[in-house]
């Protein structure tokens, strides 16, 4: 990494600066002003669902303050506090690292998500963060209909040192995928990821087809896909839950990579959509740069969330 660069906590918890400062300076409003009454739980409810927290654990964190501090004096750190614990109690669950099983070789990981969540810039990261672990990568382009999603992952292979199997613009992508793996397979390839197209305006063509390239995998290998990562953009907020629900619904998701999070202030939605949803956070990304994304940890996050925003 660019010894001018800042560590990846760095970076994180500049890019929740934003979010914090949010939190901040609602909860030092509502404290200086009175004892924690109900109209001050109210406001802070409000408050953390403001802050894409969510309505379930804005009510956990509101429900712990009033059994132990209603109506009494209470100062900012003892909410800091709280909420740090409450969090962090609610992303532990979620702090999976995605293990490439190297019994299967390849191991064949499907990446969907909507256009514009990072999708194929998050491939990128990833074919160079498995290649930097010494895995041999295959990409394929599976988002056939938009020629600049092509473009975009071959120069993210080039940049990775990953092989890019493409087609040309309109070409079926499950017969994309099939030959993907096949390729992986005679030249020995360690993982085989796949772009997918995210045109959510019409979920039942985007179903159909995230269901055949999957139908069609499993003629290459009945038990891939290996994996499925749903990318989200952080800055959609709220919105981020529905798109989750939806591709759930689809195809079976198996973990989740939180994109943007340098660039909103909604920074709590992983929170929210750990806490409901039940599902692991593989990774999160903080940047354009090869090595912005790195396996999810939740202390890392409360930190970067809180440490020096008090």
């Amino acid at each position: 990494m660019n010894g001018d660069r800042p560590g990846f906590f760095g970076r994180l918890k500049a890019g929740l600066t934003r979010s914090a400062q949010r939190l901040t300076e609602g909860i030092t409003g509502i404290v200086t002003k009175r004892k924690l009454d109900q109209a001050s739980l109210d406001e802070l409810e409000e408050l953390l669902i403001g802050a894409d927290l969510g309505l379930g654990l804005a009510q956990q964190i509101t429900e712990k303050l009033k059994s132990t501090r209603f109506n009494q004096e209470v100062s900012t750190e003892e909410i800091r506090a709280t909420l740090a614990e409450s969090i962090v109690t609610a992303l532990q669950p979620t702090e999976q690292p995605l293990a490439i099983d190297a019994a299967h070789k390849p191991f064949v990981l499907l990446v969907i998500g909507v256009n514009g969540s990072g999708k194929t810039t998050t491939i990128g990261k990833l074919a160079k963060l498995y290649g930097d672990a010494g895995k041999k990568v295959v990409l394929a382009a599976g988002d056939t209909f938009r020629a600049a999603a092509v473009e975009q992952l071959k120069i993210w292979g080039e940049r990775a040192r990953a092989e890019v199997i493409a087609r040309p613009t309109g070409a079926d992508a499950a017969g994309l995928a099939f030959d993907a793996v096949m390729a992986a397979k005679t030249s020995g390839a360690d993982i085989v990821i796949v772009d997918t197209a995210g045109r959510l305006q019409n979920k039942t063509a985007l179903m159909g087809e995230l269901e055949k390239i999957i139908r069609v995998l499993k003629k290459a290998d009945p038990s891939a896909p290996h994996a499925v990562l749903l990318v989200l953009d952080a800055t959609v907020g709220q919105n981020a839950h529905s798109q989750v629900q939806t591709f759930r619904d689809m195809v079976g998701v198996t973990g989740l990579v939180m994109t943007k999070l340098d660039g909103t202030a909604k920074g709590g939605v992983a929170v929210a959509i750990a806490n409901d949803l039940k599902l692991p956070i593989r990774y999160v990304g903080v940047g354009e740069a090869l090595d912005d994304l790195v396996p999810f940890d939740a202390p890392t996050y409360v930190d970067a969330l809180f440490v020096d925003k008090w």
